[in-house]
């Protein structure tokens, strides 16, 4: 399957020189991740790079972290004591029936029923990445065992349905035969390819946040089903997304307050979580067709971080790894909280993998 097969085509804009040759990109750092984890698990916000231990813990940050360092263990390794502390946070927010708690104060106490459907299906996106690549053997086994209960979500909203469907992917990378994965796989992939299909050419009226999730997950589910509809589907939105979201040589990502087609762009304060699905998605884009656009658009959307972007000012910060909250018209939000330093640390290991296979 090519990019060809769909519309828009990543080819339809130069990829730069200064970008495909580019061999700059840092590795991921984990120090300033270090200083927002405690034994607990991740605290979720911070003011400038010290943590805000009022606002407690959520299950959402920490089941991405797992995603993350999981996806390091493939790298280079190095952070199995964290990968220890998150999963055991994911384990601990289960709940008897299957679900998950998402909001911990800061004594460790839950202080939820249970969690909204984005952070439940980040849960099994965390189990799956741990079930497939978790640093240590009795991780990975701890993973797939939790994950036999993932029958119990069910979520009506595009992007909670993309989480789940991506963990479903990772723990059929682990285990081929993992049934409860094959269905949830199934469940998941269904409802954002009804919605896709429904409307064009993209499933909702407007952007929201985290986008490029919902292809990504349709391209991951057609690839572990051989559907090609499905990965057909997905880079078709894809290459709608990226066409939106490009601004010349570079990304120009939907604000957090969102975007319809006729509203100004660019527009701010454009978050990190969009710059890291987007690298997320064409990376696999990329590995499900070999077509070299797709790599090189995964490096560029890694570099916004690094200063290639609307106001060319940069939010990662290489020594630490810390990632400002949000990027200004005029300035970088300085706050340096887990989902954007996450955000970050993924984009950096997206860049790592593209820039090594080039």
């Amino acid at each position: 399957m090519s990019p060809t097969d769909v519309a828009p085509n990543p080819n339809d804009r130069p990829v730069t020189a200064s970008v495909a040759e580019h061999t700059g990109v840092p590795a991921p750092s984990f120090e300033h991740l270090r200083s927002l984890t405690d034994q607990i698990g991740l605290w979720e916000h911070a003011e400038w790079s010290l943590p805000r231990e009022e606002h407690g813990f959520c299950t959402d940050d920490n089941a991405r972290a797992l995603v993350v360092v999981s996806r390091q263990t493939l790298l280079s390794g190095g952070v199995a004591d964290l990968a220890e502390i998150y999963l055991n946070f994911v384990l601990d927010a289960r709940t008897a029936s299957g679900q998950f708690h998402n909001r911990r104060d800061s004594q460790g106490s839950w202080i939820d029923t249970v969690g909204s459907d984005d952070s439940l299906g980040r849960a099994w996106w965390g189990l799956g990445a741990v079930a497939r690549s978790g640093p240590d053997e009795w991780m990975r086994r701890a993973g797939a065992e939790a994950f036999d209960a993932c029958g119990s979500f069910d979520s009506p909203h595009l992007r909670s349905n993309a989480y789940a469907a991506l963990g479903a992917v990772e723990m059929l990378l682990a285990d081929a035969d993992h049934a409860p994965a094959a269905a949830l796989l199934d469940r998941t992939s269904a409802v954002i390819a009804e919605a896709a299909r429904r409307r064009s050419p993209w499933p909702e009226a407007r952007l929201t946040y985290d986008n490029a999730r919902l292809p990504e997950a349709l391209i991951a589910a057609g690839t572990a089903t051989s559907d090609d509809g499905l990965t057909e589907l997905g880079l078709r939105l894809l290459g709608w997304l990226l066409t939106i979201e490009t601004d010349g040589d570079h990304f120009s990502f939907t604000p957090s307050t969102g975007w319809a087609p006729g509203e100004p762009r660019p527009a701010f304060d454009q978050q990190p979580i969009e710059a890291a699905g987007m690298a997320e998605a064409c990376h696999r884009a990329w590995s499900v067709t070999g077509d070299e656009a797709w790599r090189m658009r995964a490096v560029t959307a890694a570099m916004w971080f690094l200063g290639m972007n609307d106001t060319g000012m940069t939010l990662y910060d290489r020594a630490t790894g810390g990632t400002g909250d949000g990027l200004m018209e005029g300035s970088v939000n300085e706050n340096r909280g887990t989902e954007s330093t996450l955000a970050g640390l993924a984009a950096m290991q997206i860049a790592a993998l593209c820039t090594a296979a080039g």
